[in-house]
């Protein structure tokens, strides 16, 4: 397939900090590694994706979408002869810098930055956490992770120019990442649209004949299913449909970006990077599809009143626990409190609570906001 194009782990610019390399295992292999033992990477787990864990124990969290864009990301590389080793771990790492309460709670963040004409992103604050947050070692702050991470971490679903974010201007602005590094986002793309109509098929948000009835793509695949399997239960059918959706959009990825990386000419890593735009792409077909399961999720599921009630709630009770922590410096953990006196005060309150799971939120603000009263 693209063998050409794939990057040589042995062209790796290396780590910050040097290290001597590991008898058995590459330099990717080690991050991949470094990631999985990260208390950043565990605390997904208990992080939102769309659905709270009260209305049910199975809905996907931070953690198990990661497992799912690895697993789609890994797939394409695999039969694109690319380096499977750096695409699987930059697909752990992709959401390690998300706060609690999904993206509503990222945009709460930002607007709480945005005060003190500062911002919050995600993908920004991931690169805080792997270069300083994470403390492991003894020798270096953070995971000390490989160049080509830390870019693809800069690079995941965008590009820049020099100068356009001055944070981010060692990681080779102009230039695209590799094309391992570009599967990420239409993976994690496939991974969300389809895992999100799963939950909200399981929270009888939406039914298989509204979804066919507004997505194509879908409506094509139920119908074969119907004939194959018509006294299946109607979950049977749901699951048997959205399976081979799943294949088709990662064929389509797999195949759209064979088509890209042939019309482009590219015969090598030093191309990719020099190409206009980005080689990971879907057909025509299966992006489409993409944005017509993207369009409906939009309408009926993320803006739905089961989920924007809670969405409010949460945004609300993060002002209230951000302005505390400002008016309050001397409430922060040592750590955090130590930071305020060498940066704003802002910053350190940002990154406590971008830090915390859903839970750990929920009991912090508890403590300071709502004490529970003493038992007479």
């Amino acid at each position: 397939m693209l063998a050409r194009l794939r990057f040589p782990v042995a062209r790796s610019l290396g780590r910050r900090h040097p290290e001597p390399e590991h008898p058995y295992r590459n330099a990717f292999q080690r991050d991949r590694d470094r990631i999985i033992h990260a208390r950043a990477f565990r605390r997904l787990e208990a992080k939102t994706q769309v659905f709270t864990p009260g209305l049910s124990d199975h809905f996907r969290n931070r953690l198990t979408h990661t497992i799912e864009v690895s697993q789609v990301a890994r797939t394409a590389a695999s039969v694109l002869a690319l380096d499977e080793d750096l695409t699987e771990t930059l697909a752990l790492v992709h959401d390690i810098g998300h706060p609690p309460f999904a993206h509503a709670g990222e945009q709460e963040l930002n607007r709480q930055m945005r005060r003190f004409g500062d911002h919050f992103d995600h993908n920004i604050h991931a690169l805080r956490i792997v270069e300083s947050f994470e403390q492991r070692y003894a020798r270096f702050p953070g995971l000390n992770l490989t160049f080509e991470v830390r870019e693809g971490m800069a690079k995941h679903s965008r590009d820049f120019v020099p100068g356009e974010i001055p944070e981010l201007d060692e990681y080779l602005p102009g230039l695209r990442p590799p094309l391992e590094a570009q599967l990420i986002d239409l993976s994690d793309e496939i991974a969300y649209n389809t895992a999100d109509l799963d939950d909200a098929f399981s929270a009888h948000l939406v039914d298989a004949g509204q979804i066919a009835a507004e997505v194509p793509a879908y409506a094509a695949i139920y119908e074969t299913i119907e004939m194959q399997f018509p006294g299946a239960a109607q979950r049977e059918k749901f699951q048997e449909t959205l399976r081979q959706l799943i294949d088709t959009l990662v064929s389509g990825l797999i195949e759209g970006t064979v088509a890209a990386a042939h019309d482009s000419g590219a015969d090598s890593v030093d191309a990719v990077r020099q190409y206009p735009h980005r080689l990971a792409a879907f057909t025509a077909a299966s992006q489409d599809a993409s944005r017509e399961l993207k369009s409906f999720l939009h309408r009926h599921v993320y803006s739905s009143p089961a989920l924007d009630q809670d969405r409010r709630r949460a945004t609300a009770m993060m002002a209230d626990l951000f302005q505390f922590f400002l008016d309050h410096p001397e409430r922060l953990p040592d750590d955090y409190r130590a930071r305020t006196e060498a940066e704003p005060p802002h910053r350190a309150v940002c990154d406590y609570i971008a830090g915390m799971t859903d839970s750990f939120f929920h009991r912090t603000y508890e403590q300071v906001l709502s004490p529970i009263p003493p038992q007479s």
